[in-house]
This record gives C-alpha cells, structure tokens and sequence, in this order.
C-alpha cells in the first residue's frame, strides 16, 4: 500500500536560487551508506522518448505507477540491473512538472533518487541544516518486496535538482520499479548508473551546498564521490540554466566506451 506522509504542495517547482551556503564549522554526522540508485528525467512526448531508450540503449519498462497521477503525471521505469532510470512526462500543463519544462526550455533532469539504509540520521541531519521536506511517502508491502520509504527534499534548499533520499527494505528491492522489474531486465548495452553532472553559474558553490546536505567531500576535481555512483559539476553554457546536464552509465560492450548520446534533453555518456 502506497501511502503519503507528508504534503506537496502541486506549487512546488524546480528552481535555481543559489541557496545554501556551506556548513561552516558543522559537525559532520554518520549518515551511512548513499548510493545512486535512480535518476528521473521529465519530457513531453513520453512514447518517443520509450521508443528510443529501447532502441539505442537496449532498455524496457518494467512499470507505469500509477500514484504518479497525483501530480497529473504519467511515467515509465526502465530497470539497469539494480539502478533506474525513470522518465516523467505532464498529463496536464498546470503542474509543478509542466513548469519545470517551461522554465528549462524542453526534456529536463527532474530528480535524483539516492538509497540509504536508515533515513533516521538523515531526518537528523536535515533538521540540522534546516532543510525543508518537501513531500514523504511510504510503502508497505512485505509480500511484494515492496517495504518502502522516502523523503523528497524542498529543491529550493538544495539547488540544482531535487534530492530524495529512499530506503527500500530489502536493500535490493525497489518498489518505484513495480514487483516484476527484474524480469524487464536487459542488459545488451549499458548495466547500470555511475553518476551524474550538474550545470551551474557557480559549480563551485554548488557541489559545496550538495557535498554539504550529503555529508560529503567534494574532491579537486569537483566531485562527490558516493559508495556506488559519483555526482559531478561543470559551469553552464550561454543559454543554459542550472539543472542536469549528463548521465553516466556503465558500457557492457567496452568498445562502446566514450559513447555520447542525447536522450529526453541529457546527454548519455557510455563509461
């Protein structure tokens, strides 16, 4: 049973508003493990966009959920092993969603799904760094394989795009993919994600905000390094605004290795 916990408020966009600035002297807590576990993309034409992740990229829905509907949404999950990819698409224009498409101009990066083991700390740790919940919801559904939890943090507080932090129970379960997902597996051309890149004015303020609300260093190279999957950050472009600018996933040909691709407004690179 899926179940809301927490409100969302359907105002509720996708902004860039430079917030946050690093911890200061904060004492860093013990979070636990983080890895990347899902990414969400957002587009118009939700059928091409299926068509052409099965054609260049091997991969098949494994599920539509339904509960998306509450926010006037329609979506497929296209598994990679253990790590998604969830593409989103407006069912109506007067939506959060609808906007975000407006505002970035097309296909867009909407969030970044990221698996902890306990979301106590983390309900902690926002608390601590005053972060706003923007929505919580659970599911329950041992049978299934489908015990579930998970916060969606207010984008505004984090910049770039929306961050949920999500504790399947077991830890290889994912009840956002449905309770079939593993027999949609294909595996052809990429097995499953490696990281991500951020666009921003100011990269630098941004991976230390980010580094900040994961309880993470940010390296000299600019990255966040989790215990499966990276998230980078590079200066945006003329024309471009804050949001997600790539996708890195693991090539299963290595041949294929340095592969680009542009899909549903982000560019997929092969590694």
């Amino acid at each position: 049973m899926f179940r809301r916990v927490g409100r969302l408020d359907d105002s509720l966009d996708v902004v860039s508003t430079g917030a946050g600035d690093s911890g200061g002297g904060r004492v860093m807590m013990d979070l636990g493990r983080l890895d990347l576990l899902q990414i969400t993309l957002i587009v118009r034409d939700l059928a091409a966009v299926e068509r052409a992740f099965e054609s260049v990229l091997g991969l098949r829905v494994a599920y539509r959920d339904p509960s998306v509907d509450l926010w006037g949404l329609e979506n497929i999950v296209l598994p990679m092993g253990t790590t998604f990819i969830e593409v989103l698409s407006p069912r109506r224009d007067d939506t959060a969603g609808g906007r975000h498409l407006e505002r970035q101009g097309g296909d867009a990066g909407y969030m970044v799904i990221l698996q902890t083991r306990d979301l106590a700390p983390w309900r902690e740790w926002i608390g601590a760094l005053g972060l706003r919940i923007a929505f919580e919801a659970e599911t329950r559904d041992p049978d299934k394989g489908q015990d579930w939890s998970g916060i969606h943090l207010h984008p505004s507080d984090t910049g770039g795009m929306m961050i949920s932090l999500d504790r399947p129970d077991p830890p290889e379960s994912w009840a956002g993919a449905g309770p079939r997902w593993r027999d949609f597996i294909c595996q052809d051309v990429v097995d499953g994600l490696v990281g991500i890149e951020l666009r921003s004015p100011d990269p630098t303020r941004l991976s230390s905000r980010w580094g900040e609300v994961l309880g993470r260093s940010v390296d000299d190279r600019g990255r966040i390094a989790l215990d499966r999957g990276t998230i980078g950050f590079r200066e945006t472009l003329a024309g471009e605004i804050e949001g997600l600018s790539a996708i890195e996933l693991r090539a299963t040909n290595r041949e294929r290795v340095g592969g680009r691709v542009d899909l549903a407004g982000v560019e997929f690179r092969l590694v």
